[in-house]
């Protein structure tokens, strides 16, 4: 009898990248709430925060069919009681299904996205901007995670190359300007709060909602 295939997908970068990350958002998370991550991948950072982060509630999400299977995989290995079943979510539409969805228990009090803007058409980015706009509360957080810029430059050969390779596959893809995506966010009255280095040449950005 044949074994079904495995629908788990793995990231190397975030057995990495994990435990830094982590280290931020129990810095800038609210203490409560559900938070909502947008674009999601393989799911393994959903189960390694989640049980970490507990009381919030954890909202994986991802627009790819296969990513959501591998989410849900992975979530029936590694089980917690915060962590919800995956939401199809496209970051770049006008409405998500969690604004349509009054069944949550707790409202989504802070966004997270790691390592998507530069893999995405710059429509992703202004989404993600819109959306947490949106549906983010009054002092609400939006973490972002990934390479990026800073005046025009790559701060590092490595980012540089990441870069080529990106656009190389698509040219609408590639590490953006930190700045760029600064004045997204302030145009959705999210306000830049720290800039926090970390490994590999990568940043995390957090912006706080000011209405």
């Amino acid at each position: 009898m044949n074994t079904p295939p495995d629908p788990r997908k793995y990231a190397p970068a975030t057995q990495r990248n994990r435990e830094p990350i982590l280290e931020v958002l129990l810095q800038v998370l609210p203490a409560s709430g559900t938070i909502l991550e947008i674009a999601s991948g393989t799911g393994e950072h959903a189960i390694f925060f989640a049980p970490r982060l507990s009381p919030r509630q954890w909202l994986p999400s991802d627009p790819n069919p296969e990513l959501r299977a591998s989410i849900t995989a992975w979530t029936a290995q590694f089980p917690a009681d915060n962590l919800y079943p995956p939401l199809e979510l496209d970051a770049s539409q006008p409405i998500w299904p969690v604004e349509l969805d009054a069944d949550l228990p707790s409202p989504i009090v802070a966004i997270v996205n790691i390592n998507m803007i530069h893999i995405s058409p710059w429509s992703a980015c202004l989404g993600l901007m819109a959306g947490a706009g949106r549906i983010l509360p009054p002092g609400g957080i939006l973490y972002l995670y990934g390479p990026y810029k800073q005046g025009t430059e790559h701060t590092a050969p490595s980012n540089a190359t990441f870069d080529q390779s990106l656009r190389s596959q698509n040219p609408d893809w590639g590490v953006r300007n930190l700045e760029d995506v600064v004045a997204a966010a302030q145009e959705q009255n999210l306000q830049l709060q720290k800039v926090y280095q970390m490994p590999a040449n990568n940043l995390s950005v957090v912006f706080q909602l000011c209405v």
